[in-house]
């Protein structure tokens, strides 16, 4: 057989444990930053845009 070794059992419990409960906390801050962008460009377009159009 070219591949006699038997493959890796994979992570041990433990270490998923730690890595389970450090969180998503990447994800969060990404959602968080796209979402503060986008209120951003909706008061720019509300300020640049609607206002002027009003008076």
């Amino acid at each position: 057989m070219i591949n006699s070794e038997e493959p890796n059992a994979g992570p041990d419990d433990a270490t998923v444990e730690r890595i389970v409960s450090e969180g998503p906390s990447g994800a969060i801050a990404l959602a968080g930053i796209a979402t503060a962008i986008v209120v951003l460009i909706w008061v720019l377009f509300y300020l640049f845009v609607f206002i002027p159009r009003s008076g």
